[in-house]
């Protein structure tokens, strides 16, 4: 598949394939792009700022609610192209579809409501006689830079409000699972001006880091690792950065929480896309007087789930996005064990599948629970207390999203209010998420906001405007 750059679609020599993790087949080839190009891709989307930005908010939500019009009729065909380059099943490649074209209805009808407000001058120093209002402008040209684990979803979050405030966009998707994100700009180039929205396939050490220090990239929205969030803030300079850095978010299991409703909570926590999850269940913090019971039920719902071939409906639990990553969470479990910790289930690694797995007595200075482990794996801690499941649920470099189970609403609060988080849910698991929220953690899970509103409040400047009436 092509790169597409203002309205064509450019190959280069060098040539990269795509590969379904399932099979080992290559699916498709996309080009590696070089600087020349990325100096293209933004030169194009810089002319096409002008055409954007004389659409009115009216036209330009129109033309999104009709890419959500074509996608929906094509949900099927991207679903499947989803699986076979991520390896998600297919039944959750369809819920990343509903909940793509969720996200671009939400965009369409954001672009209509893009409002600046009235500033009392006169409430200031000499302000007296003055009227003023702001206007919320477009910054420019965003690079998004997505991420293999949602690719479709997480991209419209990112390119979807862009456009509904009036930006060009560069994307570059992941170079494991481009495929899906390219045929999905080929929708939106259809409906808006050649530029508007361009796509440029290579390595992050070579184009990505060329569109983080270009100065005619206005805004870079990135989701992926903290070493290379850490890179962009450095080489960003003015320009404004939306980072978001994964997570290794805790569950909290308290002692009079209801069980079954935690143990489904950590199913579709922990295991959801194979563990690939920023947001996903990465720590169970159980209380010691339930642990036991917790642990059994788990396991026995654990060994429910069916792995196998991701296009099988019948499927709950596909490969990682490659045999390196499996190999890489095989690896940090057998530490774990090594250092004490117990495996309840699975813990068996096939290629590219890894057996959705359950290890307890695991401690909170191990490495599977220090840094983020991206797989099917449920490691439980056990504590004594609320006090220390709070104090381990905090004893972590990242702070994205917090789950806490609990039928007392003190101490539901309580975790709510203490636990360092962007999001703390009461009764559900981190993994949940609608697409309108606030999304986006603390500390080293990174900064701004996603979530079509706030990303729109991330994606323009303020201007305002003032009258003297004097």
């Amino acid at each position: 598949m092509d790169m597409l750059i203002g309205g064509k679609h450019i190959s280069s020599e060098d040539l990269a394939g795509v590969i379904n993790p399932y099979d080992g087949e290559t699916i498709d080839t996309v080009p590696i792009a070089h600087r020349q190009t990325a100096d293209l891709a933004i030169f194009e989307a810089n002319n096409a700022k002008h055409s954007l930005q004389e659409m009115s908010a009216f036209k330009v939500s129109n033309k999104l609610f009709e890419v959500c019009d074509k996608l929906k009729e094509n949900r099927k065909d991207f679903a499947h192209l989803l699986t076979m380059e991520v390896g998600k099943p297919i039944r959750e490649s369809l819920v990343e579809l509903d909940r793509s074209i969720e996200t671009l209805k939400l965009a369409a009808e954001e672009a209509k409501r893009i409002y600046g407000e009235s500033v009392p001058l006169d409430a200031g120093l000499n302000g007296k006689g003055f009227f003023a209002f702001t206007q919320k402008v477009p910054l420019g040209v965003v690079a998004a830079i997505t991420p293999f684990n949602y690719p479709l979803n997480l991209t419209i979050h990112k390119i979807a409000p862009a456009i509904a405030c009036k930006n060009t966009v560069i994307v570059k998707p992941p170079t494991e699972a481009p495929l899906t994100v390219m045929k999905f700009c080929e929708l939106l180039d259809d409906e808006f001006p050649d530029g508007v929205v361009n796509t440029i396939t290579g390595y992050g050490s070579e184009v990505g880091d060329y569109l983080v220090t270009s100065q005619d990239v206005n805004k870079i929205s990135f989701t992926g690792s903290v070493t290379t969030g850490l890179m962009i803030s450095q080489k960003a300079g003015m320009k404004k950065v939306t980072l978001e850095l994964g997570g290794n978010d805790p569950m909290v299991v308290l002692k009079d929480a209801d069980i079954d409703k935690a143990v489904t909570g950590v199913i579709n926590g922990a295991f959801l896309n194979a563990g690939q999850v920023c947001m996903g269940v990465k720590r169970i913090i159980v209380e010691e007087d339930i642990a036991d019971e917790f642990s059994q039920r788990l396991v026995d719902k654990t060994k429910k789930l069916v792995m196998g071939n991701p296009l099988n409906s019948e499927t709950t639990l596909g490969t990682l996005i490659n045999e390196k990553a499996a190999m890489q969470v095989e690896q940090t479990v057998n530490n774990a064990v090594n250092a004490g910790a117990k495996i309840l289930a699975g813990g068996i690694r096939d290629g590219a599948f890894y057996e959705a797995t359950v290890i307890d007595n695991v401690k909170a200075d191990m490495d599977l629970v220090v840094n983020e482990t991206f797989g099917p794996v449920a490691p439980i801690i056990r504590v004594d207390s609320v006090d220390e499941a709070i104090e381990v649920a905090n004893d972590t470099e990242y702070g994205l999203q917090a789950g806490v189970f609990t039928n007392d609403y003190a101490n539901a609060m309580r975790c709510a209010n203490e636990i360092e988080a962007g999001t703390v849910f009461v009764n559900k698991q981190s993994t949940f998420r609608t697409d309108n929220m606030p999304f986006g953690g603390f500390k080293n899970s990174g900064v701004g906001k996603e979530g079509i509103k706030y990303a729109v409040d991330e994606m323009t400047k303020t201007k305002l405007i003032g009258l003297n009436l004097r």
